[in-house]
């Protein structure tokens, strides 16, 4: 029998489950990795998304079963550069469980993120893929859905 998967922009009531799937997004690059690179809190990152979605610093559309259960979702916050000529979309967190990848619900995240930063003027998504080679499918996964690649790696400063 075939689910519904409706997606949804996230209420105040998917904040805990968003947040715990960014502690298992966080622990699957870990995994692959090898490398602790992240430090993860749950109550922490609970309250920071309560935060950003309450002063709309992000918008979060969550994918969600027949059955209410939320089963990936995707983040985006507007960002701002000369070099896109105006603002854009950025996608920091990305992710499907993984018993529904390869069923569309990416795909259909990235269409409702699309068509969200069309809505606000963007010019562009961008996102980051996790470390390559590890993640060469991720990549891949994303240049079908019509990313190109348009930089070099991403790198951080901790201050």
């Amino acid at each position: 029998m075939k689910t519904d998967i409706t997606i949804q922009e996230a209420s105040a009531d998917d904040v805990q489950e968003i947040a715990i799937m960014v502690g298992e997004l966080l622990s699957e690059i870990m995994d692959v990795i090898g490398i602790q690179a992240f430090h993860f809190d749950l109550g922490e990152t609970t309250a920071r998304l309560n935060n950003f979605i309450d002063e709309e610093k992000y918008f979060v559309f969550v994918a969600r079963e027949e059955n209410g259960a939320v089963i990936g979702f995707l983040a985006l916050y507007e960002s701002h550069a000369l070099y896109t000529e105006g603002s854009f979309g950025t996608i920091p967190e990305f992710y499907v469980r993984p018993e529904y990848r390869s069923k569309h619900v990416g795909l259909r995240l990235i269409s409702r993120a699309r068509s969200f930063g069309t809505s606000r003027g963007w010019k562009r998504l961008e996102v980051t893929t996790p470390p390559l080679p590890q993640f060469d499918k991720t990549l891949a996964f994303y240049q079908q859905k019509g990313f190109s690649i348009s930089g070099g790696r991403k790198l951080k400063l901790d201050l």
